[in-house]
């Protein structure tokens, strides 16, 4: 059951900030009426470049701290378009990379996961969801994890679960590898809004 606070979240920014948004019924509930059947008004480019901000703010979880520094590193970067640096940094983060693996059912899970130090990475124990993985690294779950309930039957939950290509996961070994740069194949989050919204 979709809680109220995010149901509410969900209407107001699309069904792609949330998974549990994105069922039939939600989506009939929504549209172009707001609450209570009120047709929405036109937004203005700012109103919506920050409807952008929060899609990417709640779609991943992060504070408003995180994401100004996440687009100042990516406006500062040299030789790389700063939409894909953005983009890289959001999904470079564990939290996200566990998420895309197929290893919890919504980012929030997969960052509660990494929080209580379930995973490795290189073989170092990480508690912190925002540890950016890169192209090499190996994310195992960690030896003491393995027997509990969350990561039973891996093998039959991930047996029709089709990963992004930047990842890799061996649900016999319990581990999995960062095997190149995420590519942006997002359609629902437009990142050149919130890069418009911070340069303000």
């Amino acid at each position: 059951m979709i809680k109220k606070p995010k149901f509410k979240i969900g209407r107001r920014l699309g069904a792609g900030v949330y998974d549990k948004c994105q069922t039939p019924k939600f989506s009939a509930s929504s549209g172009k009426f707001g609450a209570k059947g009120m047709r929405r008004k036109p937004l203005t480019e700012y109103g919506t470049q920050l409807i952008e901000k929060q899609k990417v703010r709640f779609s991943y979880g992060i504070t408003e701290r995180q994401l100004s520094n996440y687009v100042k590193k990516a406006t500062l970067s040299k030789g790389s378009h700063a939409a894909e640096k953005f983009y890289e940094q959001l999904e470079s983060r564990l939290d996200n990379a566990v998420y895309r693996m197929g290893l919890a059912p919504s980012r929030r899970g997969a960052r509660q996961m990494v929080s209580h130090g379930h995973f490795t990475v290189n073989g170092i124990r990480v508690t912190v969801p925002s540890y950016a993985v890169k192209k090499g690294d190996a994310v195992k779950v960690r030896e003491g994890s393995k027997s509990k309930r969350i990561f039973a039957d891996l093998e039959v939950k991930l047996k029709e679960y089709n990963s992004p290509a930047w990842v890799s996961f061996d649900s016999l070994k319990m581990e999995g590898n960062i095997v190149d740069k995420p590519q942006n194949t997002e359609t629902f989050l437009d990142l050149n809004s919130v890069l418009e919204f911070y340069s303000r």
